[in-house]
C-alpha cells in the first residue's frame, strides 16, 4: 500500500460544527457536551480524505471496496443513509449500523451478533480511525467511510460524504435516481445548505448544550428566526429547491424528524412543536411519507442516544416513552403545490434486507429497548 493513501488529510471546519461524535468525558458529573457559563461551539478536525471517480484521490471509487458506517440516532449519518438509498448505491457501498448510544471512547456494533460488525470484524468503530493512525487524537464521528481491504477509516467529512455520493458514484447509481445536487441549482443550493446547518441543523445543539441563560436565549433566537424562514420558503414551493427533492432536503428532514421527538423537551427548542408549525409539519411529513426518508428514521433509537449520552442535560438519563409519532402518516396535502419528489425518477425500491427499521421502531411503534437490553 503507498504511503500517501494512509495519509491523514484534516482540515478545521467552522467552530459551531456538530456532528455525531464519541467524546471525551470532562468531569464525573456529565458528557462534556456543556461548558458552564458559555455558548455552544464544537471545533472539529475531519479526515477529508475523498473518494474519487477521476484518479484525483488515492481512493477510487470501486464497488463493494468500502463501507459507510452509521449509527441511525445520529443526524448527520441519517443523512448518508437516505442519499445512498435514494441513489440507489446499496450493491456498491455495504452499510455497518452501530447502536444508539456510545461512551467517551467510540461507538459500538452493540446490534450485531456477537457485538461486531460483520464486515469489519470490530467491536468499536474507533478501531477503523487506529488502523488509520494508532495516535488519531480527535473525535469518533458517524458517518465514516472505511476501506475494507485495509479496514481504516478513509473520511468521516460528512458535508463532502453525501455530495460525493451524488457527482463521484454516478455509475453505480440507480435507474432513475434522482439528481440530488443539480448543477445549475448548486451556488443557490449550498447557500440554503449552509443556512440549514448554521442556523437550524447545528441551531437545535446550540440551545440544548448552552452554558447559561444569555447563550440559550441567543441560540433559541437564531433558530426559530430560521425556522420561521423556512416556513415562509416552503409555503410556496414543495421542496426547497422546487418541485422536486434534493440534498437540502434530505438535511434539513433529520433535524426535523428528531424535534419533537428530542429537540423540543431534551433541548428546550420550544416555541413549537413542529406538529404546531402547519407549512414545516406538512413538509416533513411530505417527505416521511416518501421511500427513503421515513424507511431510514428509527425514532426509539433516536430517543435512545439522545437521553442516554447527553447525562449533562438529563443525568438521570430516563427516555420518554412519548410522543406517539402516528401522525407522520397522516396526510399532508403538499401535493397541491405541484412537482414531486423523484420529478422524471422513479422512488427507490424495498429495502436492502437486513437494514429495515423495525415496524414497532417506525411510527407509533414502541418507546425504547427494554434496559436489560440496552446494558
Amino acid at each position: 500500500m503507498d504511503p500517501e493513501v494512509l495519509r491523514i488529510s484534516i482540515v478545521r471546519r467552522a467552530p459551531d460544527v456538530a456532528v455525531g461524535e464519541a467524546r471525551a468525558v470532562s468531569d464525573d458529573k456529565g458528557s462534556g457536551y456543556v461548558s458552564s457559563g458559555q455558548e455552544y461551539s464544537r471545533d472539529t478536525n475531519y479526515i477529508t480524505d475523498r473518494i474519487t471517480s477521476d484518479g484525483s484521490s488515492p481512493w477510487p471509487v470501486e464497488p463493494g471496496r468500502y463501507r459507510l458506517v452509521i449509527a441511525r440516532a445520529c443526524p448527520w449519518a441519517n443523512r448518508a443513509a437516505i442519499v445512498r438509498r435514494l441513489l440507489g448505491l446499496e450493491p456498491a457501498i455495504s452499510m455497518g449500523i452501530c447502536g444508539p448510544t456510545h461512551d467517551e471512547r467510540s461507538w459500538t456494533f452493540d446490534l450485531d451478533p456477537g457485538g461486531r460488525d460483520p464486515v469489519l470484524g470490530y467491536e468499536r468503530l474507533q478501531e477503523a480511525f487506529l488502523a488509520r493512525d494508532p495516535q488519531y487524537p480527535r473525535g469518533i464521528t458517524v458517518p465514516a467511510m472505511v476501506d475494507v481491504p485495509t479496514k481504516a477509516v478513509v473520511t468521516n467529512d460528512f458535508m463532502q460524504m453525501t455530495l460525493d455520493f451524488s457527482t463521484q458514484w454516478t455509475a453505480h447509481h440507480r435507474d432513475g435516481a434522482p439528481d440530488l445536487y443539480p448543477e445549475h441549482l448548486r451556488d443557490e443550493m449550498d447557500d440554503v445548505m449552509q443556512r440549514v446547518y448554521t442556523e437550524v441543523n447545528n441551531g437545535v445543539y446550540r440551545c440544548g448544550f448552552a452554558g447559561d441563560q444569555t447563550a440559550y436565549d441567543k441560540a433559541y433566537d437564531r433558530l426559530w428566526t430560521a425556522l420561521d424562514w423556512l416556513e415562509e420558503r416552503l409555503a410556496t414551493r414543495r421542496f426547497l429547491m422546487g418541485d422536486t427533492i434534493t440534498e437540502a432536503d434530505v438535511r434539513l428532514f433529520t433535524t426535523l424528524a428528531r424535534f419533537d421527538a428530542v429537540y423540543h423537551g431534551h433541548f428546550k427548542a420550544n416555541r413549537q412543536k413542529l406538529s404546531e408549525m402547519p407549512v414545516l409539519w406538512a413538509y416533513a411529513r411530505d417527505l416521511f411519507q416518501t421511500p427513503g426518508f421515513g424507511d431510514t428514521t428509527d425514532f426509539p433509537q433516536i430517543k435512545e442516544h439522545y437521553y442516554v449520552v447527553h447525562a449533562d442535560i438529563n443525568p438521570t438519563q430516563v427516555i420518554p416513552m412519548g410522543p406517539d409519532t402516528r401522525n407522520w402518516l397522516t396526510p399532508h396535502g403538499r401535493e397541491e403545490l405541484g412537482g414531486s419528489p423523484f420529478g422524471d425518477g422513479t422512488p427507490p425500491g424495498p429495502v436492502a434486507a437486513g437494514e429495515e427499521v423495525p415496524t414497532s421502531h417506525g411510527p407509533g411503534g414502541i418507546g425504547h429497548r427494554p434496559d436489560e437490553e440496552r446494558h
